[in-house]
C-alpha cells in the first residue's frame, strides 16, 4: 500500500519504593559495547533492521541493542515503568510522546534519583545544532530545564500551525449550497444553519437521516462553541479542567457565569436535536462511521482538528472534499475566540540513564543533535531521498509562499521500514515544515496540508490574549505534592466533563440556579481551593 507523507496531516503499574531505590543505584551495565535502547516498534519491521537505524549506526559508530515495545500506549507505558522498577532498564530511551513518554513528574523523580543523567554538559560540548535550536526557540530550552537547573530529558518540538488551533468546526459546504445558505458567523446563525440541515433534506434522499453537528469525546465539542462566550482552553480525556489567568491568579473558568451561559446555549442546540449528544461519549471511530456512512452522506458538520478525522480521504463519492472550516463564531456579546495550543510539549522522549557509559552518552547525544537539523529531521522522520521526498525544484511552491521551498514529499510505501517517523520528530519548527512543497489543489490528499493552513488562518485572528492563557504545559511538579495534585486534577476534570454532558443532555437543568449551585459546590467539595493553591505555587515558581 502506498501513502504520501505530509508533515502534520499526531495499564498503569504501581512502582514500589524499594524497586526505585534499587534502580537509582544500579551501576552501568556490561552490554558488550552496545547501546541498549528502549523504543516503540511498529508493524512495518524491526528497529534493528530499520534502514535509518543502520545508517546512524555507521554515521555515529553506535551498535544498538533494542528493547522494543508497541505503539499501544498502555502496554508501552507499563513496560517502561516495570523496567525502571525492576532495575532492568536500558542505556537510552527513544520514545514517542503520545505513546510512552516521560511525564514531568517522572523526569524530575528519576533525575533526582540519579537514574536519568543530566544532559546539559553533553549538549554544550557535543550538540551544537541542538544548542542553536534552543537559542532559536527559548521556550524549548525552558521546557526541558528542570527546577534544579538540569536537563534530564529532551522533548519533541513541534510548531504545527494547524495543530495550534485544534478545535475547529468543519461544515458541509455542498449542503449549504443546496439550501442556499452561507457559512454562519454567529451563534444564532449557526442555529439557523443546523435547523436547515436537520429539516431541509440537504442530502436529497427523502429521509430525515441528517446529523447536523457531531464530534467525539476525545476532541470536546464544547470548546468550539464555548469560545463564543468565554475562553475554552485545550481539552480532552487527559487534560486539566479549563483553567485561565485573571491577572496573575489561576482560576477555574468552568464555574463562571459566562461558562454557564455557554452551556445554556449548547443545551438548546441539543434540545432541538441539532447537536448529536453522542459527541460526549463516542470515540473517533464512531464519529468516522457517521462521516463515512455508506447509505448516504448524513453528517452536516463536526468539531475536530481536521476533516480526515471524520471522513476518509479520497472517498468514492468525493465527500471528503465537501467540508470547509467555519471561523470562530461571535457570541451574544461579541465574544469570538479560538482555542490555542502551545508548541511546548511537557513529555520527555529522549533520555540517558546511569547504565550508559560516557562514550555511549556522547554517541547518543550526537545522534540527537543530528535529529535537530533539517537534514536529519527529513531523513529520520520521512525516509530516504528519492523514496519519501525529493529536493524542491524551480517553480515549486512552498506551503508558505513567502518561504523558499526546500523539499517535496512524494508517494511512498507505508510498509517501508526506512525511517523512525514519530520517534524522531525533534525539530519541527514552523519555518521548517512550512517550507515543504505542497500542491495548490487543497481538496486532494497531496494538497491537504495547504487546506489545513488556509483553515487555520481563519482562526488565528481570534487567538486569546496571552494574559488569559494559563501555561500548564510549562509547570514543573513539586515532588512532595505531585501525587496530591494529580489526584485533585483527575477528580475535578472528570467531574466537570461528566456534569457538563449531563447539563447538555438534560439530566441536569442548566436553567435551574439550584442545580448550578450544586455543581459549583460539588467542585469545591472535590478540593478546588487546594488544587488552585498548588497550581498557583507552581505558576509563581516559573
Amino acid at each position: 500500500m502506498t501513502h504520501r507523507i505530509t508533515r502534520g496531516a499526531i495499564a498503569a503499574v504501581t512502582v514500589v519504593a524499594t524497586g526505585l531505590a534499587l534502580a537509582a543505584c544500579t551501576p552501568s551495565s556490561d552490554d558488550n559495547g552496545q547501546l541498549v535502547a528502549f523504543g516503540p516498534q511498529g508493524e512495518n519491521g524491526s528497529l534493528k533492521d530499520n534502514l535509518f537505524t543502520q545508517e546512524v549506526e555507521k554515521k555515529f559508530d553506535i551498535d544498538f541493542d533494542w528493547q522494543t515495545t508497541t505503539y499501544d500506549g498502555s502496554v508501552a507505558g507499563e513496560k517502561r515503568q516495570i523496567s525502571l522498577a525492576s532495575g532492568d532498564y536500558p542505556d537510552a530511551y527513544f520514545l514517542v510522546p503520545w505513546v510512552d513518554g516521560f511525564s514531568r513528574n517522572e523526569i524530575l523523580k528519576y533525575g533526582q534519583q540519579g537514574v536519568l543523567m543530566p544532559l546539559e554538559d553533553l549538549i554544550e560540548e557535543h550538540a551544537p545544532n541542538l544548542k542553536k535550536r534552543f537559542e532559536e526557540k527559548p521556550d524549548w530550552e525552558q521546557s526541558v530545564t528542570a527546577p534544579d537547573g538540569h536537563i534530564y530529558a529532551i522533548t519533541q518540538w513541534s510548531e504545527c500551525f494547524h495543530c495550534s488551533y485544534p478545535s475547529k468546526l468543519w461544515m458541509n459546504t455542498t449542503w449549504l449550497d443546496a439550501l442556499g445558505l452561507e457559512q454562519p458567523t454567529t451563534t444564532e446563525e449557526l442555529r439557523t444553519v443546523l435547523r436547515a440541515f436537520k429539516d431541509g433534506d440537504p442530502n436529497g434522499n427523502g429521509a430525515a437521516d441528517e446529523v447536523p453537528l457531531s464530534g467525539s469525546a476525545s476532541e470536546p465539542i464544547i470548546n468550539y462553541l464555548m469560545n463564543a462566550f468565554t475562553y475554552a482552553p485545550v481539552g480532552g480525556p487527559s487534560s486539566p479542567p479549563p483553567l485561565v489567568l485573571d491577572g496573575d491568579e489561576v482560576v477555574l473558568n468552568a464555574t463562571s457565569d459566562s461558562w454557564r451561559a455557554g452551556l445554556e446555549y449548547i443545551t438548546t442546540l441539543a434540545q432541538e436535536g441539532l447537536l448529536d449528544t453522542a459527541a460526549f461519549t463516542q470515540n473517533g471511530d464512531a464519529l468516522k462511521a457517521l462521516g463515512d456512512s455508506a447509505d448516504a452522506q448524513i453528517l452536516g458538520s463536526a468539531v475536530t482538528l481536521h476533516p480526515y478525522v471524520f471522513v476518509s480521504a479520497d472517498s468514492p463519492d468525493g465527500r471528503d472534499k465537501n467540508y470547509d472550516a467555519v471561523a470562530p463564531l461571535a457570541g451574544p456579546d461579541g465574544t469570538q475566540l479560538a482555542t490555542w495550543r502551545s508548541p511546548v510539549n511537557p513529555v520527555g522522549t529522549f533520555a540517558l540513564t546511569n547504565k550508559s557509559t560516557e562514550e555511549e552518552r556522547i554517541e547518543a547525544i550526537k545522534l540527537l543533535d543530528y535529529l535537530a537539523t533539517d537534514e536529519g529531521q527529513i531523513r529520520a522522520s520521512m525516509g530516504p531521498e528519492g523514496e519519501a521526498w525529493v529536493p524542491a525544484e524551480e517553480g515549486d511552491l512552498a506551503l508558505d509562499p513567502e518561504l523558499e521551498p526546500t523539499f517535496r514529499p512524494v508517494t511512498y510505501d507505508e510498509t517501508s521500514n526506512a525511517a523512525w517517523r514519530s520517534m524522531s520528530q525533534y525539530w519541527d519548527s514552523l519555518e521548517f515544515r512550512n517550507a515543504q512543497v505542497v500542491p495548490e489543489d487543497i481538496y486532494t490528499p497531496d494538497g491537504y496540508e495547504r487546506r489545513l493552513l488556509y483553515a487555520t488562518q481563519e482562526y488565528e485572528p481570534f487567538a486569546p490574549d496571552e494574559s488569559v492563557l494559563f501555561p500548564v504545559e510549562k509547570l514543573w511538579p513539586d515532588l512532595e505534592t505531585s501525587a496530591e495534585l494529580a489526584e485533585l486534577q483527575t477528580n475535578i476534570a472528570t467531574y466537570i466533563t461528566q456534569a457538563q454532558a449531563e447539563f447538555v443532555t438534560g439530566q441536569r437543568d442548566i436553567a435551574d440556579d439550584a442545580a448550578w449551585d450544586a455543581y459549583v459546590a460539588d467542585i469545591e467539595g472535590l478540593g478546588l481551593a487546594r488544587y488552585l493553591e498548588l497550581l498557583q505555587a507552581a505558576y509563581d515558581a516559573l
